[in-house]
């Protein structure tokens, strides 16, 4: 892989919500659970926000995707109900399905399976979870959103290899420390960044544990990120 990876930049939200600067022209939000987050102190108004995409309805997920459309007009790009609901809510949005891919000008954006459920704030059916991957110029990113460990991870592996792969570990709500490192060995990632714990009591984990399993059984690089920390993934890989 070409080192020059274009100036991708990385902030960590908190909990499983992300922003990804691409050439300083795109800003891509994942998951922006900010409002009713604990940790979260990100202020979506002071950041360039182009792209936003969701894994799956449930608030901690789907959280302000809404209102961050409205007021900056960046259209959330989810699955197919989701999507549906942002718009009778008045947001701009672009639903999709697993397995499809969406080009767009800064790479494209794939839909895959997760292994969890899916349902809106109202109660009304939130289509399938998913994971996400990112092919932005010439990396690749994947959200795995909330899921259980599964074996699609091994095709995933194998077809995509991505680069980074974002990792839930909290368990109870998804997988845990342990099967988050199978997963980690599976997706074939260099770098596991661990998300979606220490938010509520539920879904704390030790995640220096985490970090020395994926490095000392895996050999895998592991990113511990601090909530508001930035990494330039130019400077990951050199």
């Amino acid at each position: 892989m070409n080192k020059n990876i274009n100036n991708i930049k990385i902030l960590y939200i908190g909990h499983s919500c992300f922003y990804i600067n691409i050439e300083n022209k795109y800003g891509i939000l994942i998951d922006p659970f900010i409002k009713n987050n604990p940790k979260a102190t990100f202020d979506y108004k002071k950041y360039q926000i182009t792209h936003i995409f969701v894994t799956h309805g449930h608030s901690d997920h789907f959280g302000d995707a809404i209102e961050i459309s409205k007021n900056t007009k960046a259209p959330i790009y989810s699955i197919f109900e989701i999507a549906n609901y942002a718009i009778k809510n008045g947001a701009t949005a672009i639903g999709t399905n697993l397995g499809g891919e969406i080009k767009l000008d800064f790479g494209s954006v794939l839909f895959l399976n997760a292994l969890h459920s899916s349902s809106l704030s109202d109660g009304s059916y939130g289509g399938c979870a998913s994971s996400i991957l990112f092919k932005l110029n010439n990396i690749s990113i994947m959200h795995l959103g909330d899921t259980a460990l599964h074996s699609d991870m091994e095709l995933y592996g194998n077809m995509y290899s991505p680069y980074v792969i974002l990792c839930p570990i909290g368990g109870f709500y998804t997988m845990g420390i342990n099967e988050a490192c199978i997963a980690s060995k599976m997706l074939k990632a260099k770098i596991v960044i661990p998300m979606h714990y220490n938010t509520f009591d539920l879904i704390n984990a030790d995640v220096l544990k985490f970090k020395n399993n994926i490095e000392s059984q895996n050999n895998q690089k592991c990113l511990v990120m601090d909530i508001n920390q930035e990494v330039d993934l130019d400077n990951l890989i050199k």
